[in-house]
């Protein structure tokens, strides 16, 4: 084995490190292009075409209308601007909401403040894979419904839900979609023209791009769409987010998108072979190892397990040289087990008990063998200094 610089980043679903590529298309619009976009003259022309350029490429990956891409802070205010701005503009009495217990905190917190104000959402159970069957979302509407709001990937153990199916479900019932695709696009080809989404909210620093700028997909084609401003002060972005774009940054987004495009099946080997021989090596030299949720509907660079018989928070201060989570980012300062994996069916114990890894375009094979041979002998010297013996099973997965 080569000789392995370290800390190794295998945080990937946390965020990812720009490329190079990304920053080389950006560093000029800090510099010779700073224009701002709005401007009528040549800098701002310039920075103008510079935007509307990279929400062409956006646009051309998606298989959607340029014009239906409004430019965000990011994912979270995305899911913000389509749950507060429909609830507040279309109807004076409060409807249903369909969601599941497997949301992004940033859709979740959402909606329980507008449960507060006298909204029905209802939360859908997943299975013990972490999957939202189609089925009970139909069991759950009602004449009141108006919005279903669902994950596209989950954003701690990988499932894919199957947003064609219900996706199709709400056209039928005339109900309008909402789709969290934070931690999916650019993971694999995605074409909304045929998945009837009304609404998808997605971000540049989980494909290899810039933090703090995001995108808002707005299914224009739909009158039932249309968002209550929630943010003043100028008109840009339709005034769904107005004021100065940061052209530097959604430069970069244009530019990650691009190379997605180029390279996503690449990235999607790269990172399955990454994940499957990390999770060999662990399960064929420990017990007690169970992968937390399904193996077939995962993105390819997530694995999710809980160790037995040692906490999560213990094992990592053992791996000061890995960079993974105990948990989703935006809940990392917590001590409660998370809720993701308690909506699974794991115990608080299994759960604290639990890790994530995500796998990149920048890892490479010498860095998972090491990380999987730190990671077993740091196990085994917890288990033997706990004095615990693990289940005898070598692991249990639900192929679901």
């Amino acid at each position: 084995m080569k000789k392995i610089k370290t800390p190794i980043y295998l945080d990937n679903n946390s965020t990812t490190p720009v490329d190079p590529r990304v920053l080389e298309a950006m560093l000029p619009y800090f510099v010779e292009r700073f224009g701002n976009s709005s401007s009528n003259h040549s800098f701002g022309w310039v920075a103008k075409s510079a935007v509307e350029n990279a929400r062409d490429i956006i646009a051309n990956f998606l298989k959607v209308r340029s014009k239906d891409i409004y430019f965000t802070s990011g994912a979270t205010e995305s899911m913000n601007l389509v749950h507060l701005g429909l609830t507040e503009n279309s109807h004076p009495d409060p409807f249903q909401i369909i969601t599941s217990n497997i949301e992004h905190s940033a859709s979740t917190e959402s909606l329980n403040y507008l449960a507060k104000k006298g909204f029905d959402v209802i939360f859908i159970k997943c299975d013990k894979s972490g999957i939202v069957n189609p089925e009970n979302i139909i069991s759950a509407i009602t004449d009141k419904t108006r919005l279903v709001s669902i994950i596209f990937a989950n954003n701690e153990i990988g499932s894919v839900n199957d947003i064609r199916s219900i996706g199709q479900i709400c056209n039928d019932k005339g109900i309008l979609f909402h789709v969290d695709a934070t931690q999916a696009v650019g993971k694999f080809k995605y074409d909304l023209s045929k998945n009837h989404i009304d609404f998808m909210s997605f971000t540049a620093h989980k494909l290899y791009g810039p933090k703090g700028i995001g995108a808002l997909y707005i299914n224009n084609n739909n009158p039932k769409t249309k968002l209550a401003q929630r943010l003043f002060g100028g008109t840009q972005e339709g005034s769904i987010k107005p004021g100065t774009l940061n052209v530097p940054a959604i430069v970069g987004f244009g530019k990650a998108i691009e190379i997605c495009e180029d390279e996503l099946e690449k990235d999607f080997n790269h990172t399955l072979n990454l994940r499957d021989r990390f999770q060999k090596k662990l399960i064929s030299n420990l017990d007690g190892i169970f992968i937390n949720g399904s193996m077939k509907s995962r993105l390819p660079n997530n694995i999710n397990f809980y160790v037995a018989g040692v906490r999560a928070d213990k094992l990592m201060l053992e791996l000061r040289d890995l960079a993974f989570s105990n948990s989703s980012a935006c809940a990392s300062g917590s001590s409660k087990p998370s809720s993701i994996l308690k909506a699974i069916g794991l115990t608080d114990e299994q759960a604290l008990s639990s890790v994530r890894f995500g796998f990149g375009r920048f890892n490479s094979i010498d860095e998972i063998d090491y990380a999987s041979a730190k990671i077993i002998e740091a196990i085994n010297k917890l288990r033997t200094f706990n004095k615990t013996k693990p289940q005898t099973n070598k692991q249990t997965v639900d192929q679901s």
